[in-house]
């Protein structure tokens, strides 16, 4: 039996914190899917192809051809327990940073659980050097100018100067 962890998110852009989750996801599950979220009332700094790019890009430098061949990237617009359903995903992986994510987490797991009780969700607890990490901050450091280079791979720093390098 193949089992497939889902892990939802905006990643926009991918994070080392994100990074950190999904070597955790590979070493639990033998597929994860990342589920990008889409929401028509958000304007992304990163359009879903380039997010997928950047995830594919990176996974291949984090964690070597094999394990990133084991990484899948959808995107979706609605429940999340719906698109693990899709994905065919056994549990959702929730990356916690702090008792304030733990908190709201919880309340996810529940509600996620009593509409599908068949996909558990997993809280894989950040490393303590990318606790600090999100991507909110990570965008506002980026388009004020400030290093973010000890907040994500060296791919997304490209893609962050050349983003916010074109004009609005």
């Amino acid at each position: 039996m193949t089992r497939t962890a889902l892990y939802p998110g905006s990643f926009d852009p991918v994070t080392n914190g994100h990074i950190d989750i999904l070597r955790q996801a590979l070493d639990l599950a033998d597929r994860v899917v990342v589920a990008i979220g889409i929401h028509p009332g958000k304007a992304p700094l990163f359009s879903f192809e380039d997010r997928v790019a950047m995830i594919a890009e990176v996974a291949r430098e984090a964690f070597g051809a094999a394990d990133a061949a084991r990484l899948e990237v959808i995107s979706f617009d609605g429940l999340v327990v719906e698109a693990a359903r899709s994905a065919g995903a056994d549990c959702l992986v929730r990356g916690l940073r702090d008792g304030t994510d733990l908190d709201y987490e919880m309340q996810m797991a529940g509600m996620n659980g009593a509409m599908a009780p068949e996909v558990r969700t997993l809280f894989l607890p950040a490393s303590p050097d990318v606790r600090h990490i999100t991507a909110t901050l990570v965008r506002q450091i980026a388009k004020m100018g400030g290093d973010v280079r000890p907040f994500v791979p060296s791919h997304v720093v490209a893609c962050l100067r050349q983003r916010l390098a074109e004009p609005a």
